[in-house]
């Protein structure tokens, strides 16, 4: 199967950390904002705190994509690109629950689906990978 409609790793992880990055700078700068959008009350600086905690492994996703945006190692963008797609599985199955117990809600729905697509994404790109 031709799967050339997809992008050069290159490009696949340079937007795969900024999205990442974005969202680990609005959970830092922007908790207050972005957390009600959700359905979550930020109800004590605690609980700010967290989100800001949170985006440490967001940033650092970020981060260790663009550094490895240009390996051309099969194995080793195998390998990173299986840990994205597991990440972001593991993301849709946290999100998932937290939207499917209410703690979730209004637009809380799109952070699954989110996670969903990037791992399918990088599911895809790990498939054109092995091709290439």
């Amino acid at each position: 199967m031709q799967m050339s409609f997809l992008m050069s790793n290159r490009t696949f992880l340079t937007l795969h950390s900024i999205i990442y990055a974005f969202f680990a700078f609005a959970l830092f700068f922007l908790p207050g904002f972005l957390w009600p959008n959700y359905g979550v009350e930020l109800n004590d600086r605690y609980a700010w705190f967290l989100s800001q905690h949170n985006s440490i492994f967001l940033g650092g996703i970020a981060i260790l994509g663009f550094l490895l945006r240009d390996v051309t190692d099969g194995t080793t963008i195998r390998r990173l690109l299986t840990g994205l797609m597991a990440t972001n599985a593991l993301g849709f199955i946290v999100t998932l629950y937290a939207a499917m117990i209410g703690v979730f809600t209004g637009f809380g729905w799109s952070d699954p689906a989110f996670f969903a697509f990037l791992a399918a994404m990088s599911f895809l790109q790990l498939k054109k990978s092995d091709q290439a």
